[in-house]
């Protein structure tokens, strides 16, 4: 396969277009073009100087792509300066259009005032209007040769439309203008205020599209970034720091605490804890012992530990969610975009038609005003402008109504496709639950106080994510901690300590049974806890055991309201997870879904995307970033505020709340705005193909006609028609009322407290507010977005605002008033 960099493309036409040409070169089997990342990938055994030509003879550029499997920071600065020149084009074209706008309109409509000099010579004003239209051209001339190169090819696009209208009313204004200076009374208008508005509002259009692809670029870049640049190996028998690029297959790795894993290789010394959420999504660190496989781009939490290198470079683990996540993002194809289509048969047809009208009245009347104003009559009726806005301001609005409620679409394709989906997949750790471990059981054999002092004494020396929950909970119920001797951390097993002579242990079954006396009864009860998806941990002073505390991973509250309004909508809901089948069978029991798969990798979840995808559409929803090959892969991909960053820049839609009640809402938004844009796309059309008739002259027989100030009002009516449709979207509502357990809902809102919080700047704060409202008595749950600059906290009826906002403030933030 061969990778391109495509330049020149500016709509669906475009990318048709080269597609065309590199299939016709020889030795090509297939070709896929990306409008969205300007990329093309190629198989078969044409040579790359035959690709490359067969490009340039389209009319646009090509080049062998430099990028890999890695991000390509040239790439995404590329993208970002592409976004901040359209955006100076935009300001610069906004500020001469105001002038032209307040010449050309608020001295006539709104009698502004103007010097004497314009406001009583019609040939002054029209050179003034001339000069500022003719400044927004020049300004945005990118239009005008490419749209002049489509032409030439005699492929049209969207560049050739927007070029078509605005040059139409420029040159006949400008043809007026010239009327006028030779005679002071010809009465003809101008229309230079519409060659410039066409422009100045596509260029904000092409704005926002350079941003998207940023984005885009961008989660690659972050995934890359994962990989450390450097590592220490040890090479005769010294220890040595290399660039990563340098591990060669068979060194010896060293890795200390903290640090990130390099590459992937087997275990060959020392122990530890390793955070593999990176590439399994799970929050619970992997003990790592000698024989064990670690990964590229996973962290070392906890011990020393030497491996050998066994796959390096773009053979990693981590390299190969990269290529999924690019060749991903390479395959998908950009939502059809109607007007693009259109472009290719609507502009010749309104050519020959505008042709035929100049002909036909130069037979019938040898006044050339007549003839030129039926001619360009039908050019301006057919005006872009209102073609153009049909999906924008749809776009625009509806972006708006769900940003106010949460939700935010990165582009209109989303937008447009996630209300099709049939398919509706979940990932599990972080989505449909809650992505942190808490205390749900505690079983006592003795006094409860006894039990949960010695879990707090061995739990809170430990940094294990399962250690904090169980502190967290033991703090929360104002329980101290007993000073012990001698801990020790069982890699696999739990944690031992001495107090008061006695040995004290902590841990799973196994670890434990080896050093108390285990009832059958406790035996019987933990098992039952495994079967509901909950880990137990079991605890002991000496061969007496103590009881049994189980944590989980709890599901959101709102996630079976979620699921149950999905699936009455008729859609079909399935879970992804990494985790084993037996947590995940509990979870889905939990949640009210019936179809789930468990145990797999990131490349399971891309494939079984890829499978859903051959018979219908496929949104999925995730957080982490071993969610982001099949977030790119679905039609929509849908990432939860509180993830990753890596998940929220390769989501298509961010669900900003981090709560799932949002997704329906979401999917009635993007129902409703697909709707609106086929509304308006009609209505653009029929203002266009009802109006054409009347401007080209043909009911002049019945004194009927349509001079182009006549063409420009109804090019105006389009426009006003679609951007008022469109304003119906801001008084999009909730759909919560579509759930049938609003009332459960309503009353667990009434328990909820939203607190704004100042100085959170990264994952790391949100765990400290986190960790720092849990220990607050009465508080069940708490998720913190620094993205939001907020915390959301489920608490007892009784807790106060001010224990919360002291918590808040002893870890060092603040709370907005």
């Amino acid at each position: 396969m061969q990778k391109f960099d495509i330049t020149g493309m500016s709509c669906a036409a475009c990318s048709a277009r080269v597609e065309k040409a590199v299939k016709g070169v020889g030795g090509v089997n297939s070709c896929a073009v990306n409008l969205l990342t300007n990329s093309m990938t190629v198989e078969g055994t044409a040579k790359t100087e035959d690709i490359i030509a067969a490009v340039a003879a389209a009319g646009y550029g090509a080049s062998a792509s430099g990028k890999k499997n890695s991000a390509d920071a040239a790439g995404v600065s590329a993208f970002s300066s592409e976004a901040k020149l359209l955006k100076r084009r935009f300001l610069a074209s906004l500020c001469f259009l105001i002038a032209l706008m307040y010449i050309s309109m608020g001295h006539a409509m709104l009698r502004l005032p103007l010097p004497s000099f314009l406001a009583e010579n019609r040939a002054a004003t029209g050179l003034a209007e001339l000069l500022l239209s003719a400044a927004v051209a020049v300004i945005n001339g990118r239009f005008f040769v490419n749209g002049a190169k489509a032409a030439v090819r005699l492929s049209p696009n969207m560049d050739t439309l927007v070029a078509l209208g605005s040059f139409a009313s420029f040159a006949y204004s400008t043809a007026v203008l010239f009327a006028i200076i030779a005679n002071p009374g010809f009465k003809g208008e101008y229309y230079f205020e519409s060659a410039a508005m066409i422009l100045t509002l596509v260029t904000l259009g092409k704005t926002f599209e350079a941003r998207a692809k940023g984005k885009t670029a961008l989660a690659l870049q972050k995934l890359a970034r994962l990989a450390p640049d450097t590592a220490t190996v040890l090479r005769d028998g010294r220890e040595q720091t290399v660039p990563t690029g340098e591990i060669a297959v068979g060194d010896t790795v060293i890795v200390r605490p903290g640090q990130s894993i390099a590459v992937d290789g087997e275990v060959i010394g020392g122990s530890t804890a390793v955070d593999e959420s990176a590439l399994t999504g799970e929050s619970v660190p992997a003990e790592k012992r000698e024989g064990d496989r670690v990964f590229s781009g996973t962290v070392n939490l906890t011990g020393y530990i030497e491996f050998r290198a066994t796959s390096v470079g773009e053979d990693t683990t981590l390299s190969g969610i990269i290529k999924t996540v690019s060749e991903a993002a390479a395959s998908k194809a950009p939502s059809a975009a109607l007007a693009d289509k259109a472009a290719g048969v609507f502009v010749p047809v309104v050519l020959l038609i505008s042709l035929i009208t100049a002909l036909v009245w130069t037979l019938l009347s040898a006044d050339v005003s007549v003839v030129l104003s039926h001619a360009v009559s039908v050019l301006v009726i057919s005006c872009p402008c209102a073609l153009g806005l049909a999906t924008p301001v749809a776009v625009m609005v509806a972006s708006g109504a769900g940003a106010r409620r949460g939700i935010l679409f990165k582009n209109a394709a989303a937008l447009e496709n996630a209300g099709k989906a049939e398919t509706v997949v979940f990932d599990k750790t972080g989505t449909i639950t809650s992505g942190a471990f808490e205390v749900t059981d505690v079983l006592a054999c003795s006094p409860q106080s006894e039990l949960l002092v010695l879990a707090l004494s061995l739990e809170e020396k430990s940094e294990h994510p399962i250690s904090r929950a169980i502190v967290a909970f033991c703090e929360g119920n104002e329980i101290s901690a007993a000073q012990v001797e001698d801990f020790c951390a069982v890699s696999g097993g739990g944690v031992t300590a001495t107090l008061g002579g006695e040995r004290l242990f902590g841990g799973n079954l196994k670890f434990v049974s080896e050093n108390a006396e285990i009832s059958e009864e406790m035996k019987s009860a933990a098992e039952k806890l495994s079967l509901e998806g909950k880990t137990p941990l079991f605890f002991a002073r000496g061969e007496r055991a103590l009881g049994v505390i189980a944590v989980a991973d709890k599901i959101r509250a709102e996630a079976a309201e979620c699921i149950a309004a999905i699936r009455k909508d008729g859609k079909r809901a399935v879970m992804l997870t990494g985790d084993n089948s037996l947590t995940a069978a509990a979870v889905a029991k939990q949640a009210g879904i019936t179809e789930f798969y468990a145990s797999l990798l990131p490349g399971d979840k891309d494939e079984k995307i890829k499978e859903f995808m051959t018979s219908n559409k496929v949104l999925m929803v995730g957080d982490g970033i071993n969610d982001a090959p099949a977030l790119t892969r679905a039609d929509v991909g849908v990432a939860i505020g509180a993830g990753t960053d890596i998940a929220i820049d390769s989501a298509d839609i961010v669900l900003v709340k981090s709560n799932l009640s949002g997704l329906v809402d979401t999917l009635a938004l993007s129902r409703a705005a697909y709707k609106n844009m086929k509304q308006n796309l009609f209505w653009a059309f029929f203002y266009n193909a009802a109006a054409i008739p009347l401007a080209a002259g043909a009911l002049s027989p019945l004194g009927i006609t349509l001079n182009p100030m006549i063409a420009a009002a109804a090019m105006s009516m389009s426009s006003v028609c679609v951007v008022s449709n469109a304003l119906r979207l801001a008084r999009f509502g909730s759909q919560k009322s579509a759930v049938s357990t609003q009332n459960i809902i309503t009353e667990k809102e009434k328990n909820m407290k939203t607190v704004k919080i100042k100085g959170m700047m990264c994952e790391h704060c949100e765990a400290h507010v986190k960790s720092a409202l849990l220990a607050v008595p009465g508080v069940k749950s708490a998720t913190a977005s620094h993205i939001t600059g907020s915390a959301e906290i489920d608490a007892a009826p009784g807790v106060s605002d001010d224990a919360l906002i002291a918590a808040i403030e002893a870890a060092g933030y603040e709370v907005e008033k």
